[in-house]
This record gives structure tokens, sequence and C-alpha cells, in this order.
């Protein structure tokens, strides 16, 4: 079997702190949250106000009207960042290189928009029809197969729903096919919009959303905060980027998955400590050389508590030289689609020696005892970082990076 190195040479997103990778850095750096009322969906009957959500978005600016039509607000977000992350990799595509480069997508929800609207035309206005657009719209797969047909991409296509963890999976599966020969190059990440009356209703009778702000590791968290939007990295395997002289923004060196098989909203400790040491493993590397983890850290007291004592079984004494920090805090949990703007965030962690900060951090939790870099970003060389995402469903998937050296 073939073992290659594969390489970030560029990314994209559109997200609720910036909708560029420079936009997006600087607010993380800056600490500047994306979260406050959300105006997109009247929250005149909904218990929890606030949101996470991407304002000014025009995508008439970046998609030409007749593919337009055809897609729902997640499948423009991912375009527009694919879009991007070819901008930013120097990618001009042949007949030859199309057939050789994947497209992978995660979301958890797909076209909501379109669905609501369908619902809304039907029980609500009692037309006898719904828009004849509505099921290419609403499709899960519609991000990545608007992604392959805007720029020609005849590779693997497909899409993956495993809630949130969905875009740490679409990354992780393109890593695997670039190192082991099927493809050259890919495009991963993931889109989600969640932002309509009925989602938000789904949202509120679960009971996890905070009422105010995501506080991730702070004793006084009180849940979480849906976010929207998408982000892609192109990946390529290292042979492939040095001959055409591409910049290089950092390496997957690793990626591990796991299910718990126990509970669908309840995760399991060891499910994630075998993701991680998976994602150790897969990528060679020693828990002493970690330097950082850009933590699921959703604010719920459940998942924060069992994400830190995780961490502390899998890396031991060196756990208290950890930082660890959740990026939620500043761009919400856009479910699907989250753990795809966390891996940009990582990358440019390794990069540019910052740690991204955990935002509206209030007061320490004996049970998140380690160190959560909060409310401030902070200047670190680090080698190696893990990106965490654990999903309903009890479905785990880490990703191991590392920092680009020539």
């Amino acid at each position: 079997m073939n073992s290659r190195r594969v390489v970030v040479t560029g990314t994209g997103i559109v997200s609720p702190i910036g909708s560029t990778t420079k936009d997006f850095w600087k607010s993380v750096v800056d600490c500047t949250s994306g979260i406050g009322p959300y105006t997109s969906v009247n929250p005149e009957n909904i218990r929890f106000k606030n949101g996470a959500e991407v304002k000014d978005f025009d995508p008439t600016i970046h998609i030409e009207k007749g593919a337009l039509d055809l897609m729902d607000r997640f499948a423009q977000f991912a375009v527009v960042a694919a879009q991007q992350a070819i901008k930013q990799a120097g990618i001009t595509f042949t007949s030859e290189s199309a057939q050789r480069t994947a497209v992978i997508c995660g979301s958890s929800i797909g076209g909501v928009h379109a669905q609501e609207q369908s619902y809304y035309d039907l029980y609500k206005e009692n037309k006898t029809r719904v828009h004849p657009l509505s099921i290419p719209k609403t499709m899960p797969n519609s991000a990545s197969s608007n992604v392959s047909m805007q720029f020609g991409i005849t590779g693997p296509v497909y899409t993956i729903s495993t809630a949130c963890a969905s875009s740490n999976h679409a990354i992780g599966n393109a890593f695997w096919l670039i190192r082991s020969g099927v493809c050259d190059q890919a495009l991963a990440g993931g889109s989600e919009t969640p932002f309509t009356f009925t989602f938000l209703k789904a949202w509120e009778a679960i009971r996890v959303v905070a009422p105010d702000t995501c506080r991730p590791f702070s004793k006084t968290r009180q849940g979480m905060i849906l976010g929207e939007g998408g982000a892609m990295l192109f990946l390529e395997s290292l042979e492939h980027a040095q001959e055409r002289g591409a910049e290089i923004l950092g390496e997957i060196v690793g990626f591990g998955m796991t299910s718990d098989a126990s509970h669908i909203t309840k995760p399991d400790q060891q499910g994630a400590e075998r993701a991680m040491r998976m994602a150790l493993e897969d990528g060679l590397v020693v828990p002493e050389q970690v330097g950082y983890i850009n933590a699921h850290g959703t604010g719920t007291l459940v998942n924060d508590s069992m994400e830190v004592a995780a961490i502390r079984n899998v890396f031991g004494k060196h756990a208290e030289a950890l930082a660890i920090s959740s990026t939620k805090s500043l761009h919400g949990h856009a479910l699907g689609a989250t753990s795809s703007f966390e891996a940009v965030a990582t990358i440019m962690a390794l990069k540019e020696g910052i740690l991204p900060p955990t935002a509206n951090f209030e007061e320490k939790d004996e049970a998140c005892d380690l160190d959560v870099v909060p409310n401030q970003s902070r200047k670190k060389d680090i080698q190696y970082a893990l990106s965490n995402a654990f999903a309903f469903g009890g479905l785990n998937a880490v990703l191991a990076f590392k920092k680009w050296e020539e």
C-alpha cells in the first residue's frame, strides 16, 4: 500500500467571525465572538434568543445565478469556502488531475431551508405543490456535488453525515484517500445552516442550548450556542505540493474514529479516549509531542468534564503541560460544519504560533482543571496538535496535525 505524507495548501471559510481565513483568524486571535441575537428567524416563540449567524453573506457575488438556483444556503457556504481554498492553493484543474481529486463534505442536516419552505408552503399556505428544485436543494450531498460541478472534479465525491463529527470524518477520509494513493488531492470540510424555526424548536426541546452564550469549561457554563457556516481545506500529497512549488500551511499526520455504542446523546469517555489514541498512533505521534488540543468543548456540563477526563487518561502527566481551548465560544456550534472551522483554527495555530482562546470564561471548574487558554490568545510555538469532535450517536473523530517545517 502506498503511504504518502499529506499537507494542507489552502483553506477557505465562511463563518460568524469572518468570511475569509484571514478575517476568521483575526477574530480568533483577538477573541472576538460572533455570538449574539439571531435575526434570520423570529425568536418570539423560542426560549433561547442568541446564536452565531453569518452576517451580510451575498452568494450572488460568488456564484452564477444558474448554479445558485440549485443550492440551499449550506451548499452556498461550501462552494464559496472551496473557491477560497482553491485560490489560496493556486490550483488549476486539468481533465487528468480532476480525476485524481476528491470532494468530501460533512453535514449533519443538509438543506433544511428548502425543506422548511416546503413545509410552510404545504401546511401553512395550503399549496398543493412545492418548489420543483426542493429535492436537489435539500439533499445532504448537494454541497459536495455542487463543489464538484463548480470545478469539474470527477474523482471520488461524497458526503458524510455523522452529526457534529461530520467535518472531521470528511477531512480524515480525504487524508486517508491521499495517503493511500487513491487520490493526489482533495477538498474536504463541511457546511451547515441550522437557523430555521423548526430546527431551533427541536434544539429548544432537547434543552442543551445556553440562554446567553457559550462558556466551555467554565463552572458557570449552561450549554451550547448554535452557529452556521462552512469551511474547506485543500489537501494534497507532499510530493504533489512540492512538485508545483505550493506554499504549505501545515500537515495532517493522523486520524482516529470510533463509536461509543453506548448512548445516542450522552458521550462515553472510553470512545473519546480511543479516538485520540488512534489519531496519535496513526500519525506516529507520542503524547508528549502534542502541545495543543482544539477541544470539542460544547459548553455543556457533561461533555466538557468528560473530555477533560479523557484527555487526562490519554496524556497522563503531560496533560498538565497541554493547552486546550474551544473555539465554539467564538463561532458557536455549527454542528456538522464545526470541526472544519476548528481544523482551520488548528492549522493556523501551528503555522502562526498562537493558541486560540476559550472565550467567555468566568470561573474555574474543578472537573475541567486543565489550561483552557481563558479569554485571551497566547503566543506559543507548538509542533503537534489534535482537533477533537465527539458527536451525538456516540461518533468520535480526531485529527492530528503537525506544524510544517522545511
